[in-house]
């Protein structure tokens, strides 16, 4: 979840911070007034290449981790393996940026 929060907060944090400022003053209702900023969010997040890379590399342990939450749903902490398995993975996939060294 860091490594995604990360990628989020870095590469979409306008998007990121409307969706959480609307959130903040709509605290009885910020789940219908604020589903188009998380819209926002959700497409910038997906659309970037490093979280396409991700969930092409890491498919194997993201799997594995939504499988164990879905069977520990009372008892979420036992996927923490799973977690780290998959965080692990995000954080040992590299983007080429092969523009910047046109560039130069």
């Amino acid at each position: 979840m860091q490594a995604a929060l990360e990628v989020t907060a870095k590469y979409c944090r306008n998007e990121l911070d409307a969706y959480g400022m609307c959130v903040t003053s709509k605290p009885g209702s910020w789940q219908q007034d604020c589903h188009e900023l998380k819209v926002k969010v959700a497409q910038c997040t997906s659309s970037h290449p490093i979280i396409k890379k991700i969930r092409t590399e890491c498919a194997a342990p993201f799997a594995a981790f939504e499988q164990c939450l879905k069977e520990n749903q009372a008892a979420v902490g036992n996927c923490s393996k799973h977690v780290s398995d998959f965080l692990q993975c995000a954080q040992s996939v590299k983007v080429t940026d092969h523009t910047d060294k046109d560039k130069e």
